[in-house]
């Protein structure tokens, strides 16, 4: 149950801020929504309470959480898909739509290692910018951090 100006994470979306919570009749019956608007460019997302936790919606990670995202992002001893760019976007895709911060990581991680290997597809280089945008943004709020600084320590582990 989140509150009026809790965070909040939507998958694919990233960190939303709870801006009220409304009732609306639909089908007859009332229901009672989160009205969300993404920190990132202020859109708005109407989620039915009653069906927040299916679609993902879920709060901040902890600080518990952040050195588990970047253990995820050091771990160098991981198989990189060598499928075709759009199968491995796809793949990718279906990781950051699921709004878990490990996925995301592992996505993250992977598209940097591929990186060093030959060149990312369009789709693929937008999707690790995604990525790395989704992870800086709520870690950045996790730790009280600013956004630079956390993108910088991103940085620093990939230029390892």
């Amino acid at each position: 149950m989140f509150n009026v100006g809790d965070n909040a994470v939507y998958p694919a979306h990233g960190v939303t801020v709870v801006k009220r919570i409304e009732e609306k009749v639909i089908g007859g019956m009332k229901k009672s929504f989160y009205v969300l608007e993404t920190v990132e460019n202020q859109m708005t997302i109407m989620v039915p309470t009653d069906n927040a936790e299916q679609v993902g919606l879920r709060g901040l990670i902890t600080d518990k959480d952040v050195k588990k995202v970047y253990k995820i992002l050091k771990d160098r001893d991981v198989k990189i898909d060598q499928t075709t760019w759009n199968r491995r976007y796809r793949e990718y895709s279906e990781k950051i739509k699921t709004g878990s911060v490990y996925e995301i990581a592992e996505v993250l991680r992977n598209l940097f290692m591929l990186r060093h290997d030959k060149d990312l597809s369009f789709g693929e280089r937008k999707m690790l910018d995604q990525a790395k945008h989704l992870l800086v943004k709520e870690i950045s709020l996790a730790k009280g951090s600013e956004e630079m600084k956390v993108e910088q320590e991103i940085q620093s582990i990939f230029a390892s």
